[in-house]
């Protein structure tokens, strides 16, 4: 593709996503006068955050897509549990462990409260923070649709269970899960180059390494792998998901195809007929990987959220109004 297709492609994808979001009741110029200094409000707190813990980018945009996946795009993942319910809270699900920077979220919702009182939801937020994560660890910059609003309560764990997918789920349930938001199957594979940023904890890799059934590509890999995470390994054991994992590049998918892979579906993706032709190019060309991952990001930053009259605007993300 010359370069002046790519350029048309890229005026035509924005335009497709543009009214898509707008009919769902978001909008690109959401805050322009309400709030017109957000979105540099938000990227400020996200360089300072990151100065300070380099992972914070891989955290933040891992948050986002555990709130997504649980009732929608509704920041419900921000709210502290009630005291008497602390059990039974969202983040009470195993499958948040290892979840972190919500309290850097609030902490951007206060400077934005400051300038902005009662104008900008805590969901918007953390998109925008997510989308900034992204662009500041080298990969694309993506124009996200604002105009979300907060959930006023939290889910309890049981349906974050139900919802979030486990470490062992693989190509079939992984397409499944992204088809219902909309994605299409490269978007899909797309999506899962977020696992370029951050690292794997060696409780989530104990069926994979462990498991009679598991059909290793790379023998030698897999041998480091246990060696790294022997059985029983603790909670703080981990390994980096590449070797570049503070930088939002296409080193997953180059790693996936050498059979690299951490997480069993990075293991199955590059092996089956209807993933593996995107992971390849994605290995080969990194900008066809930001160009489906933007689309993907909006798509599941769009998904089930609360707007117009709907939900509320928090004045603190993590209590209720």
């Amino acid at each position: 593709m010359n370069m002046i297709n790519m350029e048309i492609f890229a005026v035509i994808l924005f335009l497709c996503c543009k009214f898509r979001a707008e009919a769902e009741g978001l909008s690109y110029n959401f805050y322009d006068q309400s709030c017109p200094q957000v979105e540099n409000i938000v990227r400020a707190g996200l360089q300072s955050a990151s100065l300070i813990d380099p992972t914070t980018p891989s955290a933040v945009l891992r948050l986002l897509f555990h709130d997504c996946q649980v009732e929608g795009c509704d920041a419900s993942i921000l709210l502290d549990p009630d005291n008497i319910r602390t059990q039974y809270s969202e983040m009470a699900s195993p499958k948040n462990f290892g979840i972190r920077k919500r309290e850097l979220i609030n902490n951007i919702k206060s400077n934005v409260e400051a300038i902005c009182p009662q104008k900008v939801s805590c969901s918007d937020i953390l998109v925008m923070a997510a989308r900034e994560a992204v662009a500041l660890s080298g990969g694309p910059r993506i124009s996200v649709p604002l105009g979300r609003r907060d959930s006023n309560k939290a889910p309890d764990f049981k349906l974050a269970d139900a919802l979030l997918p486990s470490a062992d789920f693989g190509v079939d349930s992984m397409l499944h899960l992204f088809s219902k938001k909309g994605l299409t199957v490269e978007e899909s594979v797309a999506i899962l180059g977020a696992h370029t940023l951050g690292i794997t904890h060696c409780t989530n890799l104990q069926s994979r390494l462990y498991n009679s059934n598991n059909k290793a590509t790379n023998l030698v890999h897999e041998n480091i792998l246990r060696m790294i995470c022997p059985v029983g390994s603790s909670e703080t054991t981990f390994v980096p998901n590449d070797l570049t994992s503070l930088l939002f590049d296409n080193h997953y998918f180059i790693n996936t195809l050498r059979g690299h892979g951490v997480l069993k579906i990075d293991a199955e993706m590059p092996l089956d007929p209807r993933t593996g032709p995107y992971v390849k190019t994605f290995g080969d060309d990194q900008e066809a990987f930001f160009k489906a991952f933007s689309s993907a990001f909006v798509k599941i930053s769009n998904s089930d959220v609360l707007i117009g009259n709907q939900g509320v605007i928090r004045r603190r993300c993590n209590e209720r109004n």
